[in-house]
């Protein structure tokens, strides 16, 4: 296995813009390992110049791209997928050291999101469209598909690997060139990405990646450039808004996948032993740093204390520590701003009543950790079941029927994803139509694929990533009329 030195040796530490390396206009910044607070490397920091600059490179690329034949496109897909797991370990490694997450974990990632890659390589040589009579008999009807133009990806810091391969693989598949801007925090594998997909084939300018410091700054007049013609973001509710005031001004096409509250309910028939590995699973992957966690766990008075107790002797008995280490389950928060709004939501809940049944505090010493928690008894009103925890913590509210349940679970601006554990099919059925979200996982913990669309209602955004739909967020519908004579 590589060594950590010889690992970020090997990343790009520049701009990669129309197929080269550059420095950034504003100098250089430091990716910071979560784990021990020590730098890891420092990298390029664009300037808004420098968005500019990639902006241009891919509006330069647009046409030729789109006109390269898809099975092209779809090969270079292919040949991305084949060269990621082949170093499936480095890239593993890379994103344990910048984001904190377990090694285990950061090989699933690989395998999550180089699934993108091979899913739209396929996907790419089957974009159609349909052709007809129109029903006065006057004229033929060509419905074709084409590539939406440049797009602009702006990437959050919690799953680098997956969030890139996620957007990037359908807009190349669909003919689009792409800008992106990955998080701050955890740029490092982003950069080794683009410099994968520049080995398997891909021409300069089709993908363009600006690390920056000033985000906002830098991408404010990529947004406003009238050449741009899609965005897409993964990231908290406030900053999408904002993105797509700005989007409006250009009637850019949007993909908006924003924050969660996700419901995880235990009726009182549920297999609790199923329900118990589910819930660590929806809680605790990722360090809870994910918008697909679940937030409130929603469980039948009945069977609360039972669920309570399985959970809290599972939580209690996690490990602790540096993702590269064995055995470790649960790694550092991404920053210091991540420990104490997570504290703060575990101390609001006490402070309305609830019991702590483990961990409830941040771990002293180098690195950003807090303890696997388990809460119970959250008394409605409590911040924890109102905000996004992005943390370890595990946080239980009781009901007494199905409607209450319903309630509860929908009481909430968010709409991602919604877990719900019972024996009883017809009561599942009933689930999937009366929860407000764009996705459920019945009898099931974790629910993403490759071949799914993921996605929300509400404010947890618009549009879908992943599945047959995913390829259509880049591509415009254009119809044709041929007079019959």
């Amino acid at each position: 296995m590589i060594s950590e030195k010889e690992l970020l040796d090997k990343v790009p530490r520049g701009l990669f813009i129309a197929g080269s390396w550059t420095d950034g206009g504003a100098g250089a910044f430091p990716v910071i390992d979560p784990a021990t607070g020590e730098t890891l490397v420092e990298i390029a920091d664009a300037t808004p110049e420098d968005g500019i600059r990639a902006l241009d490179a891919a509006v330069a690329a647009q046409q030729e791209w789109a006109a390269t034949p898809p099975r092209t496109r779809s090969d270079i897909l292919r040949r991305a997928f084949d060269l990621l797991m082949a170093r499936a370990d480095e890239f593993a490694l890379l994103m344990t050291l910048e984001m904190g997450k377990p090694l285990p974990e950061a090989r699933g990632e690989v395998t999550y999101g180089g699934e993108f890659l091979r899913w739209f390589s396929e996907e790419a040589v089957r974009i159609s469209g349909r052709y007809g009579l129109n029903p006065e008999g006057t004229g033929r009807m060509v419905i074709s598909q084409r590539p939406v133009g440049p797009c602009f990806f702006i990437t959050p810091w919690n799953f680098p690997l997956a969030m890139a391969t996620r957007k990037i693989a359908p807009a190349l598949a669909a003919g689009c060139t792409v800008v992106v801007k990955p998080a701050e925090l955890t740029p490092l594998t982003t950069l080794a990405f683009v410099a994968l997909l520049e080995e398997a084939g891909l021409p300069a300018g089709v993908v363009n990646v600006v690390t920056t410091t000033h985000s906002a700054a830098l991408s404010g007049p990529i947004i406003a450039d009238p050449r741009l013609r899609k965005l897409s973001f993964t990231g908290s509710t406030p900053v999408g808004k904002k993105l797509i005031a700005q989007a409006a001004e250009g009637v850019l096409r949007v993909s908006m996948e924003l924050g969660g509250n996700a419901p995880f309910v235990v009726f009182d028939d549920a297999d609790l032993d199923k329900a118990v590995d589910g819930a660590m699973l929806a809680k605790f992957r990722n360090i809870g740093q994910a918008c697909t966690a679940s937030n409130r766990f929603i469980v039948h008075r009945s069977v609360a204390g039972e669920f309570a107790r399985r959970v809290t002797e599972r939580v209690a008995a996690m490990r602790v520590g540096r993702g590269t280490e064995d055995g470790v389950q649960i790694g550092p928060l991404i920053d210091r701003k991540a420990v104490e709004g997570t504290e703060a939501l575990v101390t609001d809940a006490v402070a309305r009543g609830a019991t702590v049944l483990a961990g409830g505090a941040p771990i002293e010493g180098p690195g950003t950790f807090f303890a696997p928690t388990v809460i119970s008894g959250v008394a409605a009103g409590s911040s924890i079941l109102r905000e996004e925890i992005f943390g370890p913590v595990l946080a239980i509210a009781t009901f007494e029927d199905e409607d209450e349940a319903v309630r509860l679970a929908n009481d909430t601006e968010y709409g991602l994803v919604s877990y719900v554990f019972t024996r009883d099919l017809a009561r599942g059925h009933r689930m999937i139509d009366r929860l407000e979200t764009g996705m459920m996982g019945l009898n099931a913990g974790v629910v993403s694929n490759a071949a799914a669309p993921f996605g929300g209602v509400k404010q947890s955004g618009v549009g879908r990533e992943g599945g047959l739909e995913g390829i259509h967020e880049f591509l415009s519908t254009k119809y044709t009329l041929i007079p019959a004579d």
